[in-house]
């Protein structure tokens, strides 16, 4: 972007026809969005559309669904037009043009989506992923937009597309060198990791994310990091990165951060078993419709309602939950939609609820949600007196939230163990046997198949480094060759 920015301004001093004008204007808009993603793109971003419209239809409706993306980062701090008037605008402007590509299926959709609601924009959102998953697909229009389906994939609660997307994603980025897409893909990989509980996978991709945004001189998206904090549970530590992450976002206009901020405070509350707090969170995450993060945030108010005693928002939050997971019928949706019901159920059917849960969420990539499936059923079979059955469910939970390094959760899971007269020691990490950020880096690579030379050269290190690392990956993880690492890395 730096180096764009000089050439942009010696652009501004030659004489430039109207077409060159609009694309300077677009330019300079994007330039800004990669640099800050706040607010003061969007505005930019749909004047530069308006300008094209006449003058280039296909790159008018380009710059129309960019200027939509850097609405939602903007969202709840929007500062001039919002998501909804540049969705108006871009409905208005390509109502008579056939979509047909991928793009042109994700504007009209995503405009849908912000215009007439989740529930009539389901269907055509799912349309326009699938057409960006699929191998046929422009591999130029893959790559410069693949980061935005894939921050749709989990508003449809579709994780097995979201990690379809976020993989081929990485591969293109790669491939291309497109550093400031490459930042958003390794941070959307790594949410993929965190919600399969591969919690060390995640931090090496935002590590690397971090990496490239330094040296690029653009905004390191902060989601996935505070989201892996408030999985991990450490109370101070998820705080301090939290309230930094929010003065950032607020400093730059990106409102969306300052949503997901306030769901991982949700999560690590819920935790933590601090439901006052965490419903207060939740209830913060959403006063506002952002895409990809009201869905998850619902799920985390139904529970600390209904753990807080405050049944009336809960319920409330079970309705609105209602409505988008019905309205895509996944695995993924139909099992927090029943672990949420089942919260706010008394009687028989509440067993049913779990069970339901944890059948459809076994199904799927997404771990930590299986996990709390069956904390919560356990805890409630606890509260029947049933306490051989509860801790059938409490040591899976446990077992689960250890081994992937959910702290609170897991403490949380062996404080039940033991209210059914089962003690379970807390685990204790050897920190002398963790992995450095840059063995990690490594280490993930190799599992992803790169050889010694494409890792160097994606880390800027000689292969003689990696493999000095590698060596003590090998020792670390007590294992013997590469092919163990990502068994390893999952254990």
């Amino acid at each position: 972007p730096g180096s764009a920015s000089e050439l942009l301004e010696m652009a501004e001093l030659c004489p430039l026809n109207a077409i060159q004008r609009a694309r300077l204007a677009r330019l300079r808009a994007q330039i800004l969005f990669a640099r800050r993603r706040g607010s003061d793109a969007p505005s930019l971003l749909l004047d530069a559309a308006r300008q094209l419209e006449p003058l280039d239809a296909a790159l008018a409706r380009e710059t129309y669904l960019e200027a939509l993306a850097a609405a939602i980062f903007a969202g709840r701090l929007r500062r001039g037009c919002g998501v909804l008037e540049v969705a108006e605008a871009a409905r208005t402007a390509c109502s008579g043009e056939p979509a047909t590509r991928a793009t042109d299926l994700l504007l009209n959709a995503l405009a849908t989506r912000f215009t007439e609601g989740y529930t009539e924009s389901a269907a055509l959102l799912r349309r326009a992923l699938v057409a960006f998953g699929s191998e046929d697909s422009s591999v130029e229009d893959a790559t410069r937009w693949l980061w935005l389906a894939c921050r749709v994939a989990p508003d449809l609660w579709d994780d097995e597309l979201w990690h379809l997307l976020a993989t081929r994603q990485m591969r293109l980025a790669n491939d291309a060198g497109a550093l400031t897409v490459l930042v958003l893909a390794a941070t959307y990989r790594a949410g993929v990791h965190v919600h399969a509980g591969e919690f060390a996978a995640a931090e090496t991709l935002i590590h690397q994310a971090d990496v490239i945004a330094d040296d690029a001189d653009i905004a390191s998206p902060s989601y996935t990091a505070l989201m892996l904090v408030a999985w991990r549970g450490r109370e101070e530590e998820a705080l301090k990165e939290i309230e930094a992450g929010v003065r950032d976002a607020t400093e730059r206009g990106e409102g969306r951060a300052v949503a997901l901020a306030a769901y991982a405070s949700a999560v690590l509350y819920n935790g933590l078993g601090f439901y006052e707090l965490a419903l207060a969170s939740a209830q913060r995450a959403c006063e506002y419709d952002d895409l990809g993060l009201l869905g998850w945030a619902l799920v985390e108010l139904i529970e600390a309602g209904a753990r807080a005693g405050a049944r009336d928002p809960a319920a409330a939050g079970l309705r609105s939950l209602e409505e988008r997971t019905r309205a895509v019928g996944t695995d993924w949706a139909l099992g927090v939609e029943a672990r949420s019901r089942a919260l706010l159920t008394e009687g028989p059917a509440t067993e049913s609820l779990y069970r339901e849960a944890i059948e459809r969420l076994a199904r799927g990539r997404i771990t930590v949600h299986l996990a709390r499936a069956r904390l919560l059923y356990g805890e409630w079979l606890r509260r029947e007196h049933r306490r051989v059955e509860a801790r059938e469910q409490l040591r899976s939970a446990h077992g689960m939230f250890a081994s992937m390094g959910a702290e609170a959760f897991a403490e949380r899971a062996r404080r039940e163990l033991w209210a059914t007269g089962e003690v379970v020691r807390k685990r204790e990490v050897d920190s002398s046997d963790s992995l450095t950020a840059q063995e990690a880096q490594v280490a993930f690579l190799v599992a992803e198949g790169y050889t010694n030379r494409e890792i160097g050269g994606r880390l800027f290190i000689s292969p003689r480094t990696v493999e000095y690392h590698l060596r003590k990956v090998f020792t670390k993880l007590d294992i013997s060759s590469r092919r163990e690492i990502r068994a390893a890395l999952s254990a």
